[in-house]
């Protein structure tokens, strides 16, 4: 039997659930990709606050190895959707909201609520 999903802590939900092709969905192959919340984060977390792997992994309570397997197939999603003209919506997964009395609360994590 595996192990059970861990989830993945998150800041905070997404700002925009997706991403369509400039003149809407009728440009498009007819097919969408779906990236999970903790893939979003993951990229949020490299490629916005450039983090680093090991830095995310802390930041998402999970495995380095875990992240670099989150981050590898977010980045092909987004990719697909943007070579494709795929739409691309952001929902499920495996995570766990952050509340900011954590101490990893104190780097990084809920900065985009605290701008609010």
């Amino acid at each position: 039997m595996p192990r059970p999903r861990k989830c993945r802590r998150v800041c905070a939900m997404p700002e925009n659930q997706g991403l369509e092709p400039l003149g809407g969905r009728e440009n498009c192959c007819g097919s969408r990709i779906v990236m999970s919340i903790d893939e979003y984060e993951a990229i949020r977390l490299i490629d916005w606050e450039k983090l680093t792997q090991e830095q995310c992994a802390v930041q998402m309570g999970i495995a380095r190895t875990t992240v670099t397997g989150i981050y590898e197939c977010a980045r092909t999603k987004l990719a697909d959707a943007l070579v494709h003209g795929k739409v691309l919506k952001i929902q499920g997964g495996d995570y766990t909201l952050c509340s900011e009395n954590k101490k990893e609360c104190s780097r990084h994590c809920c900065k985009k609520e605290k701008e609010k």
